[in-house]
């Protein structure tokens, strides 16, 4: 019964009198992973459990990659969604899940959600990351970079930062870029890639023909 709930409050969530209601979240996140994580946030947040249901999630997360069967299991299509109830339950219970995150995985399989969870977690782990202050970063370049290139720019991007958060950076290698770099850091977004540029001279010399 809890599980259905809590299926009925995740399909409402479109409308503006249900989202009023949920705890408000350090950052927005959209889709339906969005939805999902912000309401499983705003439930654990209210219960003072957001890092029990972090750790529980985490745990879910590393079982499935260890034991594909069970992912397997879980997916088959032929399978009716009360036995994955039961079996998600004895799973759940193995691991000492709270009972928020039995609901919220109850509800994904009522909703026949269960292809996007892996995504929905990692949704839940940002907010959860933006609530301890961290600011995650993503430079993408044409070449790996080196050490000290790694450190320039983690010195560099310290400075979008406010009081009280930390950086996570990560580096992404993409020769389609040709040169340059893109930064994607917080909700900014910073394209300085020589594939950009050549793009907006080749836009301007056809405007100019």
């Amino acid at each position: 019964m809890a599980s259905f709930r809590y299926a009925q409050a995740v399909r409402q969530l479109s409308t503006s009198s249900v989202r009023n209601k949920l705890a408000s979240a350090p950052i927005q996140l959209f889709g339906l992973e969005g939805r999902y994580a912000h309401a499983l946030y705003s439930a654990a947040s209210k219960e003072k459990k957001l890092d029990v249901v972090e750790k529980d999630l985490k745990n879910i997360q590393g079982l499935l990659m260890t034991k594909p069967q069970i992912k397997d299991f879980l997916l088959d299509p032929t399978l009716k969604k009360q036995e994955k109830i039961s079996a998600l339950g004895e799973i759940l219970k193995s691991q000492n899940s709270s009972n928020l995150t039995v609901n919220f995985f109850g509800a994904l399989t009522e909703n026949g959600r269960l292809l996007k969870m892996n995504s929905m977690i990692n949704a839940f782990s940002k907010l959860m990351g933006a609530h301890r202050g961290e600011v995650f970063a993503t430079v993408t370049t044409a070449k790996a970079l080196d050490a000290k290139q790694v450190k320039e720019l983690e010195t560099s991007l310290q400075g979008f930062l406010s009081k009280g958060q930390s950086l996570q950076m990560e580096t992404k290698v993409d020769a389609s870029i040709i040169g340059g770099m893109v930064v994607s850091i917080g909700d900014k977004y910073i394209d300085m890639s020589m594939q950009s540029k050549i793009k907006t001279y080749t836009n301007l010399i056809k405007e100019a023909v």
